[in-house]
């Protein structure tokens, strides 16, 4: 058999779709020095995707004992925006189709910007439903932030195009008939909540970034509303806006300031 230049090889391991197992084991012997870092670097990335598909097999086991009991449209919901001095609390419900294939999406929090976006476009190509809803600053200052993300969580459900008949939330639960499920730490646990997770935090962080160019100046693209140093400056040197929750401390302390 003609043996293949390093480049070839190149090509072949990372742009065939299937490479057999006996030209894998035929490469273990070519002594050429590129050609074990390539196979190193092939072996290390079937490694990485094996172990993403394990995860994501593993982040279906709520859902398939639902489907299994008899449920047909699973949802998943989490939310962001709980801690943040402006903004909104953003929640969102996603249905996902029993053959769903979404390996490597997991918490939002642990997935980079570049990821989140990309896993933004294949929930929505692949999920049977999904809804994103915002709790604006003035309502979670009426009704508090633990009862504002409740209303979230609630809306988006109401939203889905097709209504679920189990729900699946992360450390949560809803007052009303659904059959639900609560788990901690559940967007690293359920492939549905995780969807629900990056829905939610790219809406939020697109509607943060947006704010920026209303309210120059507060940093609002950067710290999405947090109380980080600028935030907390911004707040005191240029005022408080209609988008920050008058009922936290911090936005409540500098109004009493300014007011003085």
């Amino acid at each position: 058999m003609k043996r293949l230049a390093i480049k070839e090889i190149e090509a072949t391991l990372f742009n065939e779709m299937e490479v057999s197992e006996e030209w894998i084991d035929q490469l273990k012997y070519d002594e050429r020095k590129g050609v074990q870092r390539l196979l190193g670097k092939y072996e290390k990335q079937k490694a990485i995707e094996a172990e993403r598909m394990q995860m994501h097999e593993t982040m279906l086991i709520y859902e398939r004992e639902a489907w299994q009991n008899g449920y047909n449209y699973v949802a998943g919901l989490d939310e962001v925006g709980r801690g943040p001095l402006a903004g909104p609390v953003t929640a969102a419900a996603v249905i996902l189709p029993k053959d769903a294939s979404l390996p490597g999406l997991t918490d939002s929090k642990k997935l980079s910007k570049e990821k989140r976006e990309f896993f933004v476009e294949e929930i929505k190509k692949q999920a049977l439903a999904y809804s994103v809803v915002f709790v604006d600053a003035d309502e979670i200052d009426r009704v508090n932030i633990y009862e504002a993300t409740k209303l979230a969580m609630q809306r988006a459900v109401n939203n889905l195009d097709i209504q679920p008949d189990y729900l699946l939330l992360d450390a949560m639960k809803l007052a009303n008939s659904l059959p639900q499920e609560s788990l901690i730490k559940g967007d690293q646990k359920s492939l549905t909540i995780a969807a629900s997770s990056v829905l939610a935090k790219v809406a939020r962080d697109e509607y943060m970034a947006e704010l920026e160019k209303v309210y120059p100046g507060y940093g609002f693209a950067k710290h999405v509303g947090y109380g980080t140093e600028v935030h907390l400056k911004a707040m005191n040197t240029l005022g408080i806006t209609k988008e920050h929750r008058k009922s936290f401390k911090p936005v409540a302390d500098c109004l009493v300031k300014q007011s003085t």
